[in-house]
């Protein structure tokens, strides 16, 4: 099984050129992937450098054809158009995505510092008889105290569907809206985390919280052990930033750490600011 995570920036790439087709060339190049999470997507915003004010949730969801597409808004603004200018997180799956939640992240407000609306999108896929959880994020940048805020978040999330799953009962009788299925355990955080290894608030989304289950793992540490995450930004002569780190990470539960085999770095696309991160498990689709 094979999951994607990118921060496209809307499609610009280190030559100003907004492309999603070559941002859907990159992905392809990668191989068959399973799962695809994508943030910077966006709808109706012809300010943003290089953009036409395209739909990038059709352009991408066209490109890959027999995968269904998930928006999550974190940005919702008004235009001039018809059409609301928003900008968030894209999940497109070839797997059965059984259901789907969009969680707003906090926004507290921090003197002197920028920052806007951020989201995280959950979708629970199916992999043959097993359901995974995954949830692509795109954390502040700007702010330590909302990027923190997100976190504890994020963490929150992780709890609130451990004990869903603890619940689990029979829901054939209730009213559809009722009716399962459950959030399963095993869980998939990735995305922009806008904080380097080793980062206080990132600290946080790994500490346990009274029993292993709680805690999450970077899944880069599994997969490549006793060496340092591979830079995701900073790289092919971008605008920004001025120097290479990672901030691109995919976490996974404990009860998946056996099924890690490959957490890789594409580092040569120019494509975006940020490089794609793929994570491979071994687990059967």
């Amino acid at each position: 099984m094979k999951i994607l995570s990118w921060n496209i920036k809307w499609g610009c790439g280190c030559d100003g050129i907004v492309s999603l087709p070559r941002i859907a060339g990159v992905i392809r190049g990668v191989g068959d992937c399973d799962v695809i999470c994508l943030q910077e997507v966006a709808i109706n915003h012809p300010g943003l450098r290089g953009s036409q004010g395209e739909d990038q949730v059709a352009l991408l969801q066209d490109a890959f054809p027999g995968y269904s597409a998930h928006y999550g808004i974190a940005s919702d603004l008004p235009s001039e158009t018809t059409s609301r200018r928003q900008f968030g997180n894209l999940v497109l799956s070839r797997l059965p995505v059984m259901q789907v939640f969009r969680h707003s992240l906090p926004f507290p407000a921090e003197h002197g510092a920028l920052g806007m609306p951020r989201i995280a999108l959950e979708v629970v896929v199916a992999a043959g008889e097993m359901q995974l959880r995954v949830t692509t994020a795109h954390l502040e940048y700007y702010s330590r105290v909302q990027r923190k805020a997100q976190v504890r978040q994020l963490r929150a999330i992780h709890m609130e569907a451990l004990s869903q799953a603890a619940n689990k009962s029979d829901t054939r009788d209730l009213d559809p809206p009722f009716q399962g299925p459950f959030r399963p355990v095993s869980s998939i955080y990735c995305g922009d985390f806008n904080c380097e290894p080793g980062a206080a608030e990132l600290a946080y989304l790994t500490e346990s919280a009274g029993n292993d289950a709680s805690r999450l793992i970077d899944a880069w540490s599994i997969a490549n052990p006793d060496t340092p995450n591979a830079f995701t930004v900073g790289l092919n002569v971008c605008s920004w930033p001025d120097r290479a780190y990672c901030c691109d990470y995919f976490f996974v539960s404990p009860d998946l750490r056996g099924c890690v085999r490959q957490v890789t770095v594409n580092q040569d696309t120019d494509a975006s600011d940020h490089q794609p991160i793929l994570l491979e498990l071994a687990v059967a689709n």
